[in-house]
């Protein structure tokens, strides 16, 4: 199965999510899941076999309880596929950056104080030979 087809359905994403923080037991990903999804405990280990088969998590048996946990290797392909298409959104996120500076900077401006004005040659408070005449 293509990494598309595994990360495309919105419960293996979410499970994968959960894994992030760190390995689960099966039964505490059926039980966020369910409460989510509210799908049967069967349809979650589907998704789970979809994703251990697929090589996106691992599982460990202790005693009786199953441990999942991700596994980096098919994010690094997704990571490196989308990687071509990065440079697209990089220069929007950058120029998007560039205008919020400028917001920023022009909301701690107080109201009706523009750039200052270059002192030009006949104003006086600008020519100190011309204090006190």
């Amino acid at each position: 199965m293509h990494a598309f087809d595994v990360l495309g359905d919105p419960v293996r994403r979410r499970i994968l999510e959960l894994l992030a923080d760190g390995e689960r037991t099966s039964g505490a990903i059926t039980e966020a899941i369910r409460a989510e999804f509210g799908i049967s405990q069967p349809a979650v280990s589907q998704h789970l076999r979809v994703l251990r088969d697929a090589g996106f998590t691992s599982v460990r048996a202790a005693g009786t309880r199953r441990f999942y946990a991700v596994e980096s290797a098919p994010l690094s392909e997704v990571d490196a596929w989308l990687d071509r298409f990065r440079r697209l959104w990089d220069q929007r996120l950058d120029a998007l950056g560039t205008e919020l500076a400028r917001g920023r900077r022009a909301a701690r401006r107080p109201a009706g104080d523009g750039p200052a004005a270059p002192a030009g040659p006949g104003d006086a408070a600008a020519d100190p030979s011309t204090k006190g005449t």
